[in-house]
Order: structure tokens, then C-alpha cells, then sequence
């Protein structure tokens, strides 16, 4: 049997956008493949989240994977950071990678964009732990986004490395996972880019009722079509894709 891995940092609780971009897509996989399915813990200290933060936030995420479906008899579930080996093989990877090749990742540079102040060494190796986190399960296929794809490959390049270095076939060659028209795209109440928690657009799976009606009664619309069969704008598309 193939397998299949995928994680979420725990930075909150998880939104809408979570649940159809990924977690749904788990629930499917587990049923026929290998599955392996992590809490990212190592990966949020790049945010210096604290401890009690941190600790609260791997417990919500839990506890959300179990409530929307994900079984424990057919899957792993797991924290980071609770597996040793993930260190111990991170480093060895970092031994071998190359800062200018790290350095010219889209993510880090979005990243030193977006928060110029906190420009952390673990921003720069993040493809070499997110390479660690695949291969350590020797893992053929990742549900990635868009955004994640080059990081993908550079944990294909990773593993190609290591494999030559030492003259071994050791790691397989991970490929994305397409859900095709399966996947789905949720994007923020505020009609710009896609649903996150540190932008304040999300709407939580743990939220009440009466809150997702006020999110939704405030989310970014129009005044209406100005003319016959105008395409509807991207905050209404937004919408109609969330009420659907």
C-alpha cells in the first residue's frame, strides 16, 4: 500500500478553509492508503509562539482532527514533536543543503516580505524540515497547495542527494497529491487572498451559529450586477463557494 502524508501547523483553531482544503481530502485518504497525518509543532516555533500557546493549540488541533472524522484505526495521527528521529534526520539533511538554494524558495521570500522584523534561520531551512517531515516516512504522496509545490520538490531533491551521496535507494521520489475538482479553494470573508487565522477572515469549525451568521452578514460583498450577465465579482464568488 502507497503512502500518504500531510500535517497543519497548530497556530488556532482550525477554519472552513482547513476542513475542505485539507482535512476532508484526510478523511478520504485514510480509507485507502497509508496514511500519516501530523500536528506540525516544530514548524509554528518560527512564530515564537509560547509554550502554553503552543500546548493548547496541538490539543485544539487534535481534538478537531478526531471530531471531523479522522480514525486512529486507520491512520496515524501524530505530534511533531513527540517522534526523535525527526530532529536527528533534519539535521542531517541541513548538513547537506545549500543556502542559495534555500534562500531562493517563493515561501522565504514571501516570508522575509510579511515580517521583515522576525527573519528567523528556521524560515530559511522550513523546505528542509517540511523535506524531513516527508521522507522520514519514505511518504509517495503529499497533498500540497499551490504555494507548497516548490517545497515539495525540494524535498524530492533532498532525498535524490542523500540517495546519491551515500549510494543507496533509500527514499522514494514524493509527488503531489491531486484532488482535482475535489479540492477546494476557501477564500477569506474578507474577499482578499485565501482563509486564515492571523488575518481575521475565517470562519472556525468550533464557531456557534449566531457568530457565523455575523461574519457572513459582514463579509466583503457588492452593490449588485451593472450590467446582463456580469461575472460576479471574486468577494461574491467567495461567498457563493462558502455557502455551497
Amino acid at each position: 500500500m502507497e503512502t500518504v502524508l500531510s500535517g497543519i501547523r497548530p497556530t488556532g483553531n482550525l477554519h472552513i478553509g482547513n476542513y475542505f482544503g485539507a482535512v476532508k481530502n484526510f478523511i478520504k485518504l485514510q480509507e485507502n492508503y497509508e496514511s500519516y497525518f501530523f500536528i506540525a509543532d516544530y514548524h509554528s516555533l518560527t512564530t515564537h509562539p509560547t509554550p502554553q500557546d503552543l500546548h493548547n493549540n496541538v490539543k485544539y488541533v487534535l481534538a478537531e482532527y478526531l471530531a471531523c472524522g479522522l480514525d486512529p484505526e486507520k491512520a496515524t495521527l501524530y505530534v511533531q514533536s513527540d517522534v526523535p528521529e525527526i530532529p536527528e534526520m533534519y539535521l542531517l539533511f541541513n548538513m547537506n543543503a545549500y543556502i542559495g538554494e534555500l534562500e531562493r524558495t517563493t515561501t522565504f521570500k514571501d516570508k522575509i516580505r510579511k515580517q521583515p522584523d522576525n527573519v528567523n534561520a528556521g524560515l530559511l531551512t522550513y523546505p528542509v524540515l517540511m523535506a524531513t517531515d516527508i521522507l522520514i516516512h519514505r511518504a509517495n504522496w503529499v497533498p500540497v497547495g499551490k504555494d507548497q509545490e516548490q517545497n515539495l520538490e525540494m524535498a524530492r531533491k533532498f532525498g535524490k542527494r542523500f540517495n546519491h551521496m551515500y549510494n543507496i535507494d533509500l527514499f522514494p521520489e514524493p509527488a503531489a497529491f491531486n484532488f482535482g475538482e475535489q479540492l477546494v479553494k476557501i477564500p477569506g470573508l474578507d474577499g482578499s487572498g485565501k482563509m486564515g487565522k492571523s488575518e481575521g477572515n475565517a470562519l472556525y469549525l468550533i464557531d456557534e451559529p449566531k457568530v457565523i451568521e455575523k461574519k457572513v452578514m459582514r463579509a466583503v460583498t457588492d452593490s449588485g450586477p451593472k450590467q446582463m450577465n456580469q461575472e460576479k465579482p471574486e468577494a461574491i464568488k467567495n461567498l457563493f463557494t462558502i455557502m455551497n
